[in-house]
């Protein structure tokens, strides 16, 4: 039992320790040598110190508060030892001439006196420690020595034996995963505590690799069992059985402008999936205004051709609608029915929407996570299109997929605005195929970006006011404020009643999280139609926003946003043949991160070194949103520093699989006790 009287196995359980194997990879945070004795002249501030001598003298001081004081003393020199919380049971302990070993990180106290506060106490006669005192995460009411116990135990119990065969331990010189752990665990005394704390140790180059083996497992046999799965073929619609053009080729003939190479190459590559008779899983990216929704058009067509059902779901109301302006336009005149699908429709027509839908009256299905609701039953989908997929949890993404027939599964294209980095791809998306559009369509210009102090916040109106006069429209985003919704509304209303007092003549609207989903899109359209000049608002428009005349976008407070959103807000000017530009209005002093990002901000408008240099400030969370429940984001492996290692993993696995199928297998269920079902839908 621990001091609270809760059971250690309770405690245990609550840091995620259920299992031996979650105690064998619960490694240390650091290590402290007790295996030498150091004498007190050496002590210096900050620094560990192990050491022995017997008490001079100790007394109970009550200034500033109570607490004990003891002097300590060898041949060397004294220390004071001092505890700002003590039993009389350690006023006794500290009695003059008693000799005793003591513990702790020196400090430097009142008068320059060096003291040890809180000091670990122990006979001074017991043997040295023989290796190093690891020192792990715990939690209240469970002491250091009964982690240790249960790891003792767990390693006992498990054996440790390898997964991998010696010849490929030689090939890639790494340790046995018997000797990594108890290197970890009890480190010898001539081990690098340095190399140990920093991760860079050959025990912890062990552990990194076997994680990472694992995972690369894990979405390989991701990708195996869906190519198990039964999905309908949709292939392209032979010339023969109609003299009309096709679907696709109307379309294309319809459009103002001519598909990039880089387009067409991606939706070559979409095309060639859907051929195939089991899912498609291929995820569509491209930065900001790229054209990504046009090829996503062109793929649901070639489900509509093969008389199946294309839906297309969107993590906003905003980016939603957008998706379903366009879509909904193209399809009108193609002679298609696209329907409209989200929280906030009325009774009468949601349920005209939901009856064609289920009659397949309906070719294209646009909205939210409404489509995944119990109430909407597909006709027969063949396609379904998740927009920026790292904003909808593993759970709903496989819940649209499972909108169709038991034993057909529809083809999946996820789209992305934020590209993602090679380490990245290796790692977290493996079980993707990727196609990328790395053009920018044809007559756009780079978006001029300025930092200009909030000080000059009064010029930055006036040139606003200026260059809507002459027949452009701008975007005044406001600050985030991430506490509190209302703080943000409240934000935005000043902001609105500020620029409509300054710019009297100009058409100002506002649209924030708060609005109906109704009065939100009604903005929306009219800023779209040219009826509002200047749009203040939150970063509800962040995705999915395109207005081609709208050139000129201010974001106040720019310090305090990430760095992909900032990418992202300012995707939503240079959408037309207009010079553009994205003013990132700021408050002094800037921290070093928000210098960072503001920097990279002006120097490159190249989504993939944004989306890199994002990942080096905050990691790989903000991409990878809930992907995978099954498989937390890496413990210890690190996409970046051990790409090398991913290769290997990667090339590992793969012959594994092919050659070693039961290796594979028990290397994953060591990792993994089970926890992949998400990756397999």
């Amino acid at each position: 039992m621990t001091q609270s009287g809760v059971s250690s196995q309770s405690v245990l359980e609550r840091l995620g320790l259920s299992t031996p194997m979650d105690l064998v990879l619960h490694f240390p945070l650091r290590y402290e040598d007790e295996t030498r004795l150091a004498s007190l002249a050496q002590a210096r501030p900050g620094r560990s110190l192990n050491a022995e001598g017997e008490v001079v003298s100790a007394h109970v001081v009550t200034r500033p508060r109570r607490q004990l004081v003891a002097q300590l003393r060898d041949d060397t020199g004294e220390i004071q030892l001092r505890w700002l919380h003590f039993y009389p049971s350690q006023l006794q302990q500290m009695q003059p001439g008693k000799r005793w070993r003591v513990r702790g990180e020196v400090r430097s106290g009142f008068n320059g006196i060096l003291e040890l506060v809180h000091p670990k106490v122990s006979q001074a006669s017991a043997p040295l420690p023989q290796r190093l005192t690891p020192v792990y995460s715990s939690s209240e009411g469970l002491a250091q020595k009964s982690i240790m116990r249960a790891i003792e135990s767990a390693c006992a119990q498990l054996q440790l034996t390898d997964t991998l065969p010696e010849p490929v331990l030689a090939e890639l010189g790494l340790m046995s995963f018997e000797d990594a752990i108890r290197t970890l665990h009890w480190p010898r005394p001539q081990e690098d505590i340095h190399a140990l704390e920093l991760r860079t140790h050959p025990a912890w180059v062990r552990v990194k690799f076997d994680e990472l083996l694992a995972q690369q497992l894990s979405l390989a046999n991701a990708r195996a069992s869906r190519q198990l799965r039964r999905a309908t073929p949709l292939p392209p619609v032979p010339a023969s059985k109609s003299e009309a053009p096709s679907l696709t080729e109307a379309l294309l003939a319809h459009l103002p402008f001519e598909l990039t190479g880089s387009q067409t190459r991606c939706l070559q590559e979409i095309y060639a999936d859907l051929l195939k008779p089991h899912p498609m899983h291929r995820l569509l990216q491209g930065d900001v205004g790229s054209g990504k929704t046009i090829v996503a058009m062109l793929a649901a067509l070639r489900a509509v051709e093969n008389g199946q059902q294309a839906a297309v779901m969107a993590p906003t109301e905003i980016l939603a609608g957008q998706h379903y302006l366009k879509f909904d336009a193209w399809s009108k005149a193609l002679g298609l029915r696209c329907v409209w699908l989200c929280a906030g429709l009325g009774a009468k027509v949601k349920r005209q929407a939901l009856a064609d839908i289920e009659s397949g009256q309906a070719h294209l299905i646009v909205g939210t996570q409404a489509l995944i609701q119990d109430g909407v039953v597909f006709h027969n989908l063949g396609l379904a299109i998740v927009d920026e997929q790292h904003r909808f949890g593993v759970s709903q993404r496989l819940a649209l997929s499972r909108k169709s027939d038991h034993d057909l599964l529809p083809h999946q294209l996820t789209m992305s605005a934020t590209p993602i980095p090679r380490t990245l791809a290796m790692t977290f998306f493996a079980d993707l195929d990727v196609s990328v559009i790395d053009e920018r369509p044809p007559g756009r210009k780079p978006v001029k970006t300025k930092l200009v102090s909030a000080g000059r916040r009064d010029e930055v109106i006036a040139s606003i006011g200026h260059a809507v006069r002459d027949g452009g429209q701008a975007y005044w985003v406001c600050p985030l404020v991430e506490e509190s919704e209302a703080l943000e509304l409240q934000t935005a209303t000043q902001t609105y009643e500020t620029l409509a007092s300054m710019l009297p003549d100009l058409r100002v609207g506002m649209v924030h999280g708060r609005l109906h989903p109704n009065e939100k899109s009604q903005v929306m359209q009219n800023f779209s139609a040219g009826e509002i000049d200047l749009l203040v608002a939150t970063t509800v428009i962040e995705v999915g926003v395109d207005v081609p005349n709208a050139a000129l976008m201010v974001i106040e407070h720019a310090e305090r946003f990430g760095l992909a959103q900032l990418h992202q807000l300012r995707g939503r000017v240079g959408r037309g043949s207009e010079q553009s530009v994205c003013i990132l209005l700021y408050e002094q002093p800037l921290s070093q991160q928000a210098q960072v990002r503001l920097r990279a901000m002006y120097e490159t408008e190249d989504g993939f070194e944004i989306a890199r240099r994002d990942l080096q400030l905050r990691g790989p969370g903000e991409i990878l949103g809930s992907r995978q429940s099954g498989l937390a984001l890496l413990r210890f492996a690190d996409y970046e520093a051990d790409a090398l290692w991913v290769e290997k993993a990667r090339d590992l696995a793969a012959h594994l699989r092919e050659t070693y199928p039961e290796i594979a297998q028990a290397h994953l269920d060591r990792w993994l006790q089970g926890r992949q079902e998400f990756l397999n839908g």
